[in-house]
C-alpha cells in the first residue's frame, strides 16, 4: 500500500493532457466522479448532499450507457460512482459497472455498502479498481447515530465487507478494498476502535478524513478542534503495515478549512456529476442557488455534447477567473482541493512541470 495516494494528487503522472491545459486546450477530464441516483439509504449527520439539492431527472439504463459510452470516446479514463447519492439504491449500478469497464474506463465505487447485493460482489470485484466503505463508526449504538440508520444495518455491512475480503483473497484479485471515516472532532473516540476493526476485517485501508462544509456553515463543522486530535491521528497510524495503511488526510484536516488558492482550476481534470443527472463543475455547486453554474444534465443532452458545448467551456472558464473567489463562493475543502493547489502553483509559476519523482502510484487514473 506503499504507492497509494489518499492525500495528494496524481496529476503529474499525466503530463500530456496537464500541457494541453496550458496551452489553453480544450480537454477531457481525467476523472469524473458521479452517482447515477440522489437517493440513499442514510442519513448521515455530515452528509453534505443534503446541500446539494436539485432538480432530479430519470437516471435510466440508456442514459447512463450512453455517458459511459461518450466518456471512454472523448477519452476520460476513471469513472468513480460516488458524489451526492448512494448509487446502490440505483437498479443499473451492476450493469453500469460492467459497461463502463468494457468501454476501457477504470471504474471504482464509494458506498455505505448497506444495499450492496452480496451475490453481486464476484461479478464487480474483478472489474473495480476500488470499493470503498463509508463508515464512520465501529459499533451498532455509534454506527446508528453517526450515519442515521437502523443499529442492524451495521451487521449487514460489516457481513459484506468480510465477504469481499474473502473474494478478493480466494480468487487474488487487484481490487483494493478500503474503509473512509469521515471524522467530525466530536466522534473521536470512533478512531482507535475503527482502525482496529479495519485491520480485523482483512481491508487494505482505512482514510481518515475531514468533513466538508458549505460557505454558511451550514454543517457546523469547528475546523480548530482537530488540532486537538492530532495525537489520536497519530496512533492511528501506527496500526499501519505492509498489509493495512491507516491514513490521515492530514494536509485537509490541519488546513482549518481554509484554501490559499482563489480560482478554480481543478473541474477540467476531474468533473463531478449530480444523481440527479445534473452536470456541474463541482458537488459544492449542484445546489439549485448555483444555478449559473450549471452546465447541462446528461438525462436530457448526451455528454458528449454538454462537453463540446460552448456553455461547459463557459462556466469552466468563469470558476477559473478572477470573477470567481474559492475561497468565499463555495464550500470548504472539496473533492477537486488538492488538485486546484497544484495548479494554482503551476499558473502561479510556483510549481513546475516535472517528471513525477517515485513510483508509479496506484489508481492512477483516480487523479
Amino acid at each position: 500500500m506503499a504507492d497509494l495516494i489518499l492525500d495528494g494528487h496524481k496529476l503529474l503522472w499525466h503530463k500530456k493532457r496537464l500541457e494541453m491545459w496550458l496551452r489553453g486546450e480544450r480537454i477531457a477530464p481525467i476523472t469524473i466522479d458521479c452517482a447515477l441516483t440522489r437517493a440513499c439509504t442514510y442519513k448521515c449527520v455530515y452528509c453534505y448532499g443534503q446541500l446539494q439539492s436539485n432538480d432530479i431527472k430519470k437516471m435510466t439504463k440508456d442514459v447512463i450507457f450512453r455517458f459511459l459510452d461518450d466518456a471512454a470516446e472523448i477519452g476520460v479514463k476513471a469513472i468513480s460512482f460516488v458524489s451526492d447519492g448512494e448509487s446502490t439504491c440505483s437498479p443499473h449500478l451492476y450493469d453500469a459497472i460492467s459497461r463502463g469497464k468494457s468501454n476501457g474506463l477504470d471504474m471504482a465505487l464509494g458506498t455505505n455498502g448497506y444495499l450492496l447485493k452480496d451475490d453481486k460482489l464476484g461479478e464487480i470485484l474483478p472489474v473495480l479498481t476500488y470499493l470503498r466503505f463509508n463508515i464512520s463508526a465501529a459499533d451498532q449504538l455509534s454506527y446508528a447515530k453517526i450515519m442515521g440508520c437502523k443499529k442492524d444495518c451495521f451487521d449487514k455491512v460489516i457481513e459484506t465487507i468480510k465477504k469481499s475480503v474473502a473474494i478478493k483473497k480466494k480468487n487474488k484479485l487487484k481490487v483494493t478494498l478500503g474503509l473512509q471515516m469521515v471524522l467530525l472532532p466530536q466522534f473521536a473516540d470512533q478512531v482507535i476502535p475503527l482502525v482496529k476493526l479495519g485491520k480485523e476485517l482483512g481491508v487494505d485501508y482505512l482514510v481518515i478524513k475531514h468533513c466538508s462544509d458549505d460557505e454558511a456553515g451550514s454543517l457546523g463543522v469547528q475546523y480548530d478542534k482537530y488540532f486537538d486530535l492530532v495525537n489520536i491521528l497519530k496512533e492511528a497510524e501506527r496500526y499501519s503495515d505492509n498489509n493495512y495503511l491507516v491514513k490521515v488526510k492530514w494536509s485537509k484536516i490541519l488546513s482549518g478549512g481554509k484554501r490559499k488558492y482563489s480560482r478554480c482550476f481543478g473541474p477540467a481534470f476531474i468533473m463531478q456529476f449530480s444523481g440527479s443527472g445534473l452536470v456541474a463543475p463541482c458537488g459544492m455547486l449542484f445546489n439549485d442557488k448555483y444555478k449559473k453554474h450549471h452546465i447541462g444534465n446528461i438525462a436530457e443532452k448526451s455528454f458528449k455534447e454538454i462537453w463540446q458545448s460552448e456553455r461547459y467551456w463557459q462556466v469552466l472558464n468563469g470558476i477559473a477567473s478572477e470573477n470567481f473567489n474559492a475561497c468565499t463562493m463555495c464550500g470548504s475543502l472539496c473533492l477537486q482541493h488538492k488538485v486546484n493547489e497544484f495548479l494554482w502553483d503551476l499558473k502561479t509559476k510556483s510549481a513546475a512541470l516535472d517528471a513525477p519523482v517515485g513510483l508509479k502510484p496506484m489508481h492512477l487514473n483516480f487523479i
